[in-house]
């Protein structure tokens, strides 16, 4: 039976329009056409050619044979294709598979094959992986762009100009909305470091609401300038295409990250947004002071990760930048939490006010829920900052699911809740932090020692640029911390050292117990591979004996 406030007052099309992110970039040629969209280089576009160039790929695709539901994947650095990707692709009905550009071609080839990829787009940088897909998929159309080197002929057979084929679509073409918002927009792979990578399928709904979610956390003004540091392969950066398109701003694109071309964008293009790792904030927060001279304005900068090293937090303060903390995974479309910043924490000092900070916070304005549960009965943690249980989520802004794989979709999504895997606590303020990733605790002699917390107090000293912490065996304890550390350029310092350092805030029982000097092994968005810690752990172990 219906209820008075449901009869004749059904959905309807004057009434009900499924939510997606394209529409973003419809207004802004509408409402702020001449207004700067894309710079990079020597190009500059403004919003109205780019939602041209944006028609002309969906129409083009949809000439060669894209259909509604058909995976277009990107090989691609931060460069204006990539930008334009990210709206020509879902308007043709297809679903954008970002690639990430540091894979081994191996990777990529699987998940060509395990996302039914029919069409691909790709810098003449791959050629080798264009090659090899052509090949391997015969009826794969490539698409090549030549951003910074011409297409080597050998590589890209059967390949069409990413130009010449815009030129072939239609700049009026008619693109239609989604059909339902929950319709896959999006495909993205996890890292797959204990196995084949899983697909996350993302929705119009959840890429709507996080890319609006974004603007909300940042306080992010109309026409602001995004510096492109983070990758737009990783979780569609984090939504930030179709939020910038929203805010009407303007994409500076960084084809590959370093510090003093970011600081020389930031200056000459007035940028004033930005997101990346730790390591990156790490990069710029460490740089020589000349290389910001100029810089007066304000900079605000997303970052996420674990937990970001409070010494890391203060020095972005420092150098003038505002940084703002968020937290989440791939299958969250990014940062679905935020460290939301109180007023009361302008009292405290430099050192107490980066603590808080650090912690991963609360949920985004658009998601329903996140929390600390405990995994087995999923009955709330305490929120006495101790007592350790699972990060969880809930809310519109999750994945639709892994493709392809329904039994890790509905193990993830057990209970009513996304689990992410992350060891946390609530503190006494409802904030939550992440004491460690479930694989990452260290048991030692029965005690469970927190690898970030390690970590963090190893980030302390004024010599440690990036450091990890994982367990590695003993005789007498079961197992206990061996810190990797990679140094700031020019420091020395000793394992003695180190370890008197971590004395001064450590329980004796979660001290280091060996320290190694040297390069940490990263994934291309900046997160160090601890995976490759213990396999290097685990060598040593193996030629001593």
């Amino acid at each position: 039976m219906k209820h008075m406030f449901d009869e004749g007052l059904e959905r309807r099309e004057a009434n009900y329009v499924p939510l997606t992110p394209i529409d973003f970039i419809v207004r802004a040629a509408e409402v702020y056409g001449d207004r700067p969209a894309v710079v990079h280089g020597e190009i500059r576009r403004s919003w109205r050619e780019t939602y041209e160039r944006a028609l002309r790929l969906a129409s083009a695709l949809r000439q060669a044979g894209i259909e509604r539901g058909d995976t277009v994947a990107a090989l691609l650095p931060n460069i204006p294709a990539m930008v334009e990707a990210h709206f020509g692709v879902p308007m043709a009905g297809a679903v954008l598979n970002t690639l990430n550009t540091r894979l081994d071609v191996s990777s990529l080839l699987f998940m060509l094959r395990h996302g039914g990829a029919k069409a691909l787009i790709v810098d003449t940088e791959y050629g080798e992986f264009a090659h090899r897909a052509a090949l391997e998929f015969p009826g794969l159309r490539v698409i090549s762009v030549a951003d910074a080197m011409p297409a080597d002929p050998a590589q890209f057979i059967r390949a069409t100009d990413y130009e010449a084929f815009l030129q072939s679509g239609d700049p009026a073409f008619a693109w239609t909305q989604p059909a339902d918002e929950w319709d896959a927009i999006a495909l993205n792979y996890t890292s797959g470091t204990t196995g084949d990578p899983k697909g996350v399928v993302y929705h119009h709904r959840g890429a709507h609401l996080n890319a609006l979610s974004n603007i909300l956390e940042w306080d992010m003004p109309k026409h602001a300038v995004y510096l492109w540091t983070l990758p737009m392969f990783h979780c569609n950066g984090w939504c930030f295409p179709w939020t910038v398109a929203a805010r009407a701003g303007v994409n500076v694109c960084l084809r590959k990250f370093d510090a003093r071309t970011v600081f020389e964008l930031i200056r000459r293009e007035g940028v004033t947004h930005y997101c990346g790792a730790p390591i990156v904030q790490s990069a710029l927060a460490n740089a020589p002071a000349e290389w910001r001279e100029g810089i007066a304005h304000r900079v605000s900068t997303m970052v996420a990760g674990a937990a970001p090293a409070p010494a890391v937090i203060a020095k972005m303060k420092e150098i003038g930048f505002d940084l703002t903390h968020v937290y989440g995974l791939t299958e969250t479309y990014g940062p679905a939490a935020v460290c939301a910043k109180q007023q009361a924490w302008d009292a405290l000092d430099d050192s107490a006010r980066a603590e808080l900070n650090a912690r991963q916070g609360v949920r985004y304005h658009l998601q329903a829920a996140v929390t600390v549960l405990d995994p087995d009965t999923l009955a709330p943690v305490p929120d006495d900052g101790e007592t350790i249980g699972e990060i969880m989520f809930r809310g519109n802004i999750c994945m639709k699911g892994y493709l392809k794989n329904e039994r890790a979709t509905e193990a993830t999504f057990g209970g009513g809740w996304f689990h992410t895997g992350d060891l946390g606590v609530r503190m006494p303020d409802g904030y939550i932090r992440i004491r460690d990733r479930s694989k990452d605790i260290i048991i030692s002699g029965g005690e469970n020692i927190s690898s970030i917390e390690v970590e963090d107090t190893l980030y302390r000293h004024p010599a440690v640029s990036v450091a990890a912490v994982v367990a590695m065996a003993d005789p007498k304890w079961g197992e206990v911390p061996c810190a990797f550390v990679e140094l700031k350029e020019g420091a020395q310092v000793t394992e003695a050292e180190i370890i008197a350092h971590c004395r001064l805030f450590l329980a004796g029982y979660k001290l280091p117990k060996a320290v190694r000097f040297g390069e940490l092994p990263k994934t291309s968005t900046g997160k160090i591979q601890k995976f490759e810690l213990r396999a290097r752990i685990k060598r040593e172990e193996s030629d001593s004996q």
